[in-house]
């Protein structure tokens, strides 16, 4: 679901990967279409590899989507007040850390949940086929550990 989407830390939105150049990688604005490169001395983080601290551990950012989009949670980062971002981050990620997530980090994530769904990078079929390659991840993890 996440696959080939990049934050790219100084530059608004999100981007998708196209393909790599000599010395950068060239992307595409989800916001606007736009291809530029990227180069490595841009702090580049992949969407796929981002988690969020939880009590006892963390949580992968793909499945606090999963957990907005199921719960239908419609929340606006601009116009939110902090207590509301919370309540909302609340139920979609019930033990996140609260001492170690931050409010701008809330914000994101939400801002970031809006641009993936208006885009439709997030979608009931993408979701599905997100639970289903975790599922059958979890099969295999399990398997593999039957067999030792």
């Amino acid at each position: 679901m996440l696959k080939g989407i990049l934050a790219i830390s100084g530059k608004p939105g999100l981007f998708k990967m196209i393909t790599n150049a000599k010395n950068s990688i060239i992307v595409e604005s989800l916001i606007d279409g736009k291809r530029t490169p990227a180069y490595a001395t841009s702090k580049i983080s992949s969407l796929e590899d981002i988690s969020i601290f939880t009590v006892d551990g963390d949580t992968k950012l793909a499945d606090v989507f999963v957990n907005i989009f199921e719960k239908s949670l419609d929340v606006n980062p601009k116009k939110a007040s902090s207590k509301e971002l919370k309540d909302a981050f609340g139920q979609a990620l019930p033990d996140y850390d609260d001492e170690r997530v931050y409010v701008s980090d809330i914000k994101k994530v939400f801002a970031w949940y809006n641009l993936l769904k208006e885009k439709e990078v997030i979608s009931a079929d993408a979701i599905e086929a997100y639970k289903k390659g975790e599922d059958e991840e979890n099969a295999e993890e399990n398997t593999e550990e039957n067999e030792d």
